[in-house]
């Protein structure tokens, strides 16, 4: 079981963000029970998992590894099975959320004809649902594969935690082939680089904190996540205009979730505080430079880096410092409970 931080419980969620988000939840749980009532006995124990198997709710990763990944995957399911599962997807991602899941699948055709390596399958992403679904207890599920873990948690009802959620893409820009020009985390990259490029030389000075970028996203898959310095430029700094486009390069990751959900976030963002966050930047600033940036607010933490193949290759994650797979509202859930 790993080390359970204290928090106050109001700093995670309020009592009105939990009725904002608990049509969202009523869906996930009847599409999930849907997805396992469609299973077989022998593939409903394998995409079934105590919600306290502690270890694998946090053993996330999002690199081709399908000898040790658990759940049930693509190639398993027949095709009812997987309109089951699309549910599922459906609702708990937006329809942006969606499209970029399927693009991401689908570059895993690219990768194949590039390399013609067997690890290359737009079919090997994986399920797992831990606990029961219900609108008591806590569940939660997972979907996961080359460049893509998503996970959710809800507690009595309500989903408290979206987080770790990873979005990758390799080749970051298609450059032959029947994809070519196709761009799945797009707005990630040239926003990013937009906001850099609004900054004033003492902005820059300030938002870049070193001139070769990383070989990765610093947080990598770590069960859990720490805030990793205070360096960069603090919205504080920034002009109206600069938060605003700060603030829209946050919600192109926040999109990605269900309308209901993205707006309980951005109420819990402006709580904490806009002016609290801050963007820092490492690597060239212009396409086709390897580049890294994070944006780190009081409990978040987003980092992006576009390095390997040429600078043609995204990493892209939000993670929650205390509520990543709900730790912390778990612990509260539990302490009340008992």
């Amino acid at each position: 079981m790993l080390k359970i931080a204290v928090i106050t419980l109001s700093l995670i969620v309020s009592s009105s963000a939990l009725n904002a988000v608990e049509p969202v939840t009523q869906d996930m749980q009847k599409a999930a029970n849907a997805f396992l009532g469609s299973l077989t006995k022998e593939l409903k124990a394998r995409a079934t998992f105590p919600m306290e198997d502690e270890g694998e709710r946090t053993n996330w990763h999002f690199v081709p590894i399908t000898g040790e990944r658990k759940g049930v995957d693509l190639k398993d399911l027949t095709d009812a099975q997987e309109a089951k599962l699309a549910d599922l997807l459906a609702a708990s991602l937006s329809a942006i959320g969606q499209a970029k899941v399927k693009e991401i699948q689908g570059l895993e055709a690219v990768l194949l004809m590039l390399e013609n390596s067997d690890h290359r399958d737009p079919e090997l992403y994986y399920t797992s649902i831990f606990g029961k679904p219900s609108s008591e207890g806590a569940w939660g599920w997972r979907f996961e594969g080359h460049h893509l873990s998503l996970n959710f948690t809800v507690v009595e009802g309500k989903l408290l935690s979206t987080t770790p959620n990873f979005w990758g893409a390799n080749p970051a820009n298609v450059l032959s082939g029947p994809k070519k020009g196709l761009r799945a985390l797009k707005d990630e990259e040239d926003l990013g680089r937009k906001l850099l490029k609004s900054l004033s030389a003492d902005q820059r000075k300030q938002a870049i904190v070193a001139d070769k970028a990383p070989k990765d996203i610093y947080s990598s898959d770590d069960p859990k996540v720490y805030p990793i310095s205070s360096y960069g430029v603090k919205a504080s700094d920034l002009s109206s205009k600069q938060v605003a486009g700060l603030e829209k390069l946050i919600d192109v990751y926040l999109q990605n979730m269900p309308a209901e959900v993205a707006k309980d976030r951005w109420e819990k963002l402006k709580d904490e505080g806009i002016e609290n966050v801050s963007f820092s930047w490492a690597g060239g600033t212009e396409v086709g430079d390897a580049h890294y940036y994070r944006i780190q607010g009081p409990t978040f933490l987003i980092e992006y880096d576009n390095i390997q193949n040429g600078a043609n290759h995204i990493h892209a994650a939000w993670r929650d410092f205390n509520g990543d797979f709900g730790r912390d509202i778990l612990w509260e859930h539990h302490n009340h409970s008992h």
